[in-house]
């Protein structure tokens, strides 16, 4: 633990040695999504797959390690007990910080497959990225608005069929999907300019879920529903880098994604209703853990 050292010299050193561990991994990241790209072969992609997946992986536990040289956070964490690398998973949670991704990779680690995210289709054609995305099997998801479905209507459908197919490799494999659901990063000042419902939480988009649910094809078996709380406060990524959070709390419940749950979330507007009114809940329940984490910090 080197927490001791000046937090300027923490985060100098902590920012270059997070810059060197993401070069070193990012590399042959690019290299082996070349290969996976020129060599169709299935056995080949297979190989290619796990072998990413692997090296996204050692980053994020090198990553761990890092954070625990320099920083002396205390994450308390519940429910971690129910999670296993066998499962197919969403990943909801709520969003104050980008240090929320940070702390997310810590705690899952090992737990769940690694954490992917649903990419819109344009992002493959980002230099580089685009390509490791890709080959780490990030789903990219093809969406259309209303009014261009009106304008076209012969294309009804085709944006859940794309991406539908985009996932038909998690059919045999395992998979973690996260989507942060409010859609942004929660501040007080959009908290008003919403005129939230929720004390902590900003209002959450169901739109996202329900159509990554229903392009999985019930390819997904379980929720991971986690809560993030921070006792001093959303800290910023230079907070995180200059080892200033001492304290982050974590809940993390699972439940079965029933049959109820999947649906035409655009053109089924009972199923829509019904969606909509079990995400309000699953936020009023979050913003009630949040108000509990807050009562408990007060108390001790």
């Amino acid at each position: 633990m080197l927490n001791f050292l000046p937090s300027l010299l923490i985060h100098i050193i902590s920012l270059t040695i997070y810059t060197i561990n993401t070069i070193f991994w990012l590399i042959p990241i690019i290299v082996f999504s070349f290969c996976k790209a020129i060599i169709p072969l299935k056995f080949s992609q297979t190989i290619f797959s796990y072998l990413l997946d692997q090296m996204a992986s050692n980053w994020v536990g090198v990553n761990t390690l890092i954070q625990k040289l320099f920083n002396k956070t205390q994450i308390n964490v519940t429910g971690l007990d129910q999670l296993t690398m066998k499962e197919w998973y969403l990943v909801i949670c709520n969003h104050q910080s980008w240090v929320d991704i940070v702390i997310l990779q810590r705690i899952m680690h090992g737990k769940i497959p690694f954490l992917k995210f649903f990419l819109k289709k344009e992002l493959i054609f980002v230099p580089f990225l685009g390509l490791a995305w890709w080959a780490l099997d990030f789903p990219f998801m093809k969406r259309y608005s209303p009014s261009f479905i009106k304008k076209n209507p012969h294309l009804k459908g085709k944006d859940v069929e794309t991406t539908r197919k985009a996932c038909a490799k998690f059919k045999h494999k395992p998979v973690s999907i996260m989507n942060f659901i409010e859609g942004t990063r929660f501040t007080h000042e959009k908290h008003n300019k919403q005129n939230s419902p929720f004390q902590h939480l900003l209002k959450p988009k169901a739109g996202g879920i329900g159509f990554v649910l229903e392009a999985m094809g019930g390819n997904l078996h379980k929720i991971v529903n986690i809560t993030i709380q921070y006792p001093g406060g959303i800290p910023t990524f230079s907070d995180f880098l200059r080892g200033k959070i001492k304290q982050v709390n974590v809940n993390v419940e699972v439940s079965r994604i029933e049959d109820e749950l999947v649906g035409n979330y655009v053109s089924d507007r009972a199923f829509k209703i019904k969606f909509q009114k079990w995400v309000n809940q699953l936020w009023l329940d979050k913003d009630q853990k949040l108000i509990e984490f807050k009562n408990d910090n007060y108390s001790k």
